[in-house]
Order: C-alpha cells, then structure tokens, then sequence
C-alpha cells in the first residue's frame, strides 16, 4: 500500500507553498510598501489605509502670510494697515470737502459780485 504523503510529495508541496509565499511578499513588497517608499521619497505624503500619495501644502501658501508668523501676528499686522488705510480715506475726503467748501465759497463770491 503506497501512502499519499511519502517523502518526496511532502518536499513537493513544501517547495510548492514555500514558492507561493515568496511570490506572495513579492508582489506585497510591489504593490503596497513600494508604493509609500516611492511617494515619501519624493517628499510627499502617504496613507497606508487608502493608498493615497499626496502632497503637502504649506500653510502660508494658503494663507498669505509670511512663514514664522504666527496668525495674531498677522492679523494684528492686517489690522494696523487697515486703520492707516481709513486713515487715508478720511483725510482724502477731508481734502475734497475742503477743496468743495472752498470753490461754493467762491462760487457765493462770484454771485454776490
């Protein structure tokens, strides 16, 4: 009586999933950890779950503002040159009612010549 599982068999169908294996973290290594070895070397970001290579975007290219920064900084900076510019207005507009004071003044003048 000849046994299924003799000596040479076993080694058989030991190479044969030991080859499987190998081949399997073959195309692991290819398809998933490459990938992410890829995109980071590149600088750029990757998530493992999605498999999505992204790219940073840096915060002051968003905002506008320079690096190093901080928002209060900004934004008191953004608020001080928005009171010189009302500033600005208002003497603007008290050079034109000024300039049209002077010419009704002159106009009455004229009138009463």
């Amino acid at each position: 009586m000849k046994r299924f599982l003799t000596f040479p068999r076993l080694s058989m169908i030991f190479l044969g999933v030991f080859g499987v294996m190998l081949a399997g973290i073959f195309v692991l290594q290819a398809v998933w950890v490459s990938p992410g070895e890829r995109c980071e070397a590149r600088g750029d970001w990757y998530d493992i779950e999605t498999r999505t290579c992204a790219t940073p975007i840096y915060v002051p290219d968003i905002t506008g503002r320079p690096a190093g920064v901080s928002r209060a900084e900004a934004s008191n900076a953004k608020n001080r040159e928005l009171i010189e510019l009302e500033a600005q207005v208002a003497q603007q507009r008290r050079a034109v009612d000024a300039a049209v004071a002077r010419e009704r003044q002159e106009l009455k003048a004229r009138e009463g010549l």
